[in-house]
């Protein structure tokens, strides 16, 4: 009987799935994700959801959530700017695809460099800046960029086309989830594997001890400009996304709402954490769809308080939200631990 995980070399110990179940678990769950559009439409008739649509969004904002969870999660820089650098990659790839005819996927990476490069640009003033400040700071790129984008494109808004590769077109809800479903496994991959590597244990040196981690040599202005630019990077490439799967791009979905709610998702989900933002983004956006059917009930029952239900289902989320911080402070990713440790060492857990 096992009790406890014992590697004999260092390789194993920072393998990316470190035992036989857990690599069957993770297959397993590939499978699932793989399978799932084939049995959502089943799923949407229990619950008069679209759960196609909503786990495609669910992979797009994984992907973004990644990106800020490298840098507040591990590198502790706080970004309340990041919807900004999401609106910038959306709008980049729509233009560069729609007005120059770029293939898509140059066309969504250019916008991940353009994200990057305002990203490392906005982020110059965080070695400087800490906490609260840095917050300020970032606040303030996501209204100028908001601003400029008003200005640059009229009415705030592009049209994209769907995306279309080597003349296969993603012109399906099912195909746009296998896209996006492949860029969230890939952008979580990279971040986990990120982490292992010297660049990544320098990220949580600056966070955990930023003095003792200049002492040693590393260099401070250059790690937290780099976290910065993967950061934007990775959430740049969920705005393209975002374009390609809602083929219109506008300002409004970009605002300091979804910054917050990023910050929110990796909060929750458990912060330092790769699984934190899967787990963080999954959670947040199954409880905002879910209540929607109750409301939607009440709505058709008592059609006068219509708008009254809506505010009182933003309400219900949010203390869901304030309840689960407190006896969770850790996120859920924490909780799974807890739960995994247990069952590892079952029945002489203690």
């Amino acid at each position: 009987m096992p009790c406890g995980l014992f590697f004999e070399t260092y390789e194993k110990d920072e393998a990316i799935f470190q035992t036989t179940f857990l690599r069957v678990a993770m297959a397993a769950f590939a499978v699932l994700l793989l399978a799932f559009p084939f049995f959502s439409d089943w799923l949407s008739g229990l619950t008069n959801l679209y759960w196609l649509g909503i786990m495609t969004h669910i992979c797009i904002f994984v992907l973004g959530a990644q990106g800020l969870n490298l840098l507040t999660g591990f590198t502790g820089q706080i970004s309340l700017g990041h919807g900004a650098f999401m609106a910038v990659g959306a709008f980049t790839a729509g233009v560069l695809h729609m007005d120059l005819g770029w293939n898509f996927l140059l066309a969504i990476l250019a916008g991940g460099l353009m994200a990057a490069a305002l990203g490392m640009i906005f982020g110059v003033p965080s070695l400087r800046l800490r906490g609260l400040y840095l917050a300020i700071a970032t606040l303030a790129a996501q209204i100028i960029i908001i601003w400029l984008l008003r200005g640059v494109f009229e009415a705030g808004a592009v049209e994209v086309s769907d995306a279309t590769l080597f003349g296969f077109s993603f012109d399906t809800d099912q195909r746009k989830y296998y896209l996006c479903l492949f860029f969230a496994a890939l952008g979580t991959l990279y971040l986990k594997n990120l982490m292992r590597t010297r660049t990544g244990r320098a990220f949580v040196a600056v966070r955990d001890r930023y003095l003792s981690a200049e002492v040693i040599g590393v260099n401070l202005f250059k790690y937290r400009i780099l976290s910065f630019g993967i950061s934007s990077f990775m959430v740049g490439l969920a705005g393209g996304l975002w374009a390609f799967t809602e083929n219109a791009v506008t300002d409004e979905a970009f605002g300091v709402a979804l910054s917050v709610k990023y910050l929110a998702y990796i909060i929750v989900g458990g912060l330092g954490q790769v699984t934190g933002a899967i787990f963080g983004v999954t959670f947040l956006e199954l409880l905002h769809w879910l209540l929607e059917v109750p409301t939607d009930a009440l709505s058709r029952i008592f059609p006068n308080i219509f708008e009254k239900l809506a505010s009182l289902r933003e309400i219900v989320f949010g203390l869901i939200v304030i309840v689960f911080l407190i006896f969770e402070p850790d996120g859920l990713s924490a909780r799974w631990r807890t739960i995994r440790s247990y069952w590892k060492l079952w029945p002489f857990s203690y």
